[in-house]
């Protein structure tokens, strides 16, 4: 027999799949993973059938089609008027999930340490696991979920490499001012220290706040990797396509590691892409109107129950406080009691730490859904 020795023992089945068979088990409304229950614009499936039919089905560049490249550019024109190279500067990946593993594996190195705030998503950590190097998790300060800006100065040592940020933040839908980025900027503007900024949720931004992006500051400039998903911006989370954003000397290092992680994206989903975005400029405009609505409505309809909650700033999720409820059960125990005994099914905040908070009493839900979804859950939270 052979020894099998696996690189992350710890790691087991992911809550989104377990949350997610658990709904299909019991026949559940899920409001578990974020993923919208409404279709893609037509006018962007349309572009897709176009796209095969014009011939587009072959291996796209490595870096991704120029045109979609060209449209990442001119986002980052409009909104934060920072001129960006298509060729040097932007490549295209299958997903936001890949582009940030190949930044942290292009940048740290065994025995390095890297900076993330809990709760965070869950492929930072194994990520960095991977190459060696040592995860520092930084627990943000509920309920508001912002950062300890002393914490975050006496974690910094000679091997601190990266500190990776989240804004719109999931799970918790905060979002960065532009304060907590001159925080950062002073903490790291004298130290080998790169920033990996997930902003995937940067269209899902609420009550007229405007997000700030990393590359919007000059000192970040240099020493920062952007990440954005179209999954999250156009409704279509299963087609799998993100970007990935940095100078030149950075993108260079980041594409060594992307080239043998994935030859190409998708060619027809690109080409679909591309067109819809120049076509269709308002979708992104319109976008933080869209999610509000949503975010308001299932805020609104549980308002009179026995949850409590603060509104969330971005991205399409929800956290609720069930302490008035059940304080005597943990948010997994929480999630399981209302799968099981409502028919309805959550996340649980603390999958999100390395090590929750004892009186954590908060679950996720995603308000990416049909009016009618969020009427049904509604209805559903205020019995319980």
């Amino acid at each position: 027999m052979i020894e099998i020795h696996s690189k992350l023992p710890a790691q087991g089945v992911t809550i989104f799949s377990i949350m997610t068979a658990m709904a299909q088990r019991l026949n559940a409304l899920n409001l578990s993973q974020g993923f919208p229950d409404f279709p893609a614009p037509l006018d962007l499936l349309q572009a897709l059938s176009q796209a095969t039919l014009d011939g587009y089905n072959q291996y796209a560049a490595g870096d991704g089609l120029h045109p979609l490249r060209e449209q990442v550019a001119q986002l980052f024109l409009n909104r934060d008027q920072l001129q960006l190279d298509p060729i040097t500067e932007i490549t295209i990946t299958p997903g936001a999930t890949i582009g940030l593993f190949s930044a942290i594996q292009a940048i740290v190195h065994t025995g390095d340490e890297v900076i993330i705030f809990d709760p965070s998503y869950d492929s930072y950590a194994p990520s960095i696991q991977l190459v060696g190097a040592k995860p520092i998790h930084i627990a943000l300060n509920a309920p508001d979920f912002s950062v300890d800006w002393n914490q975050v100065k006496s974690a910094i040592t000679d091997k601190t490499r990266m500190v990776i940020v989240n804004t719109p933040h999931n799970p918790t839908g905060a979002i960065w001012s532009k304060q907590d980025w001159l925080n950062l900027i002073e903490l790291i503007q004298d130290k080998n220290i790169v920033v990996l900024s997930d902003e995937v949720y940067e269209h899902l931004i609420y009550d007229g706040e405007k997000h700030l992006s990393a590359l919007s500051f000059p000192e970040l400039r240099e020493r920062s990797f952007v990440v954005g998903s179209f999954g999250k911006t156009f409704h279509v989370t299963g087609w799998k396509t993100g970007y990935c954003v940095a100078t030149p000397e950075l993108m260079k290092v980041f594409r060594q590691i992307y080239q043998f992680t994935n030859f190409c994206g998708v060619t027809p989903v690109q080409m679909a892409l591309a067109n819809y975005m120049q076509q269709h400029p308002e979708h992104i405009s319109g976008l933080s109107s869209f999610y509000q609505q949503n975010r308001d409505l299932f805020n609104s309809g549980i308002a009179d129950s026995k949850f409590k909650l603060v509104p969330s700033k971005g991205t399409f999720f929800q956290n609720v406080d069930y302490s008035n409820i059940r304080p005597d059960l943990n948010d997994v125990e929480m999630c399981k009691f209302l799968a099981e005994e409502h028919k309805i099914v959550a996340i649980p905040v603390s999958v999100f730490y390395k090590q929750a908070p004892e009186n954590l009493r908060l679950i996720r839900f995603c308000f990416a859904k049909k009016e009618e979804t969020l009427v049904q859950a509604c209805k559903i939270l205020n019995q319980v």
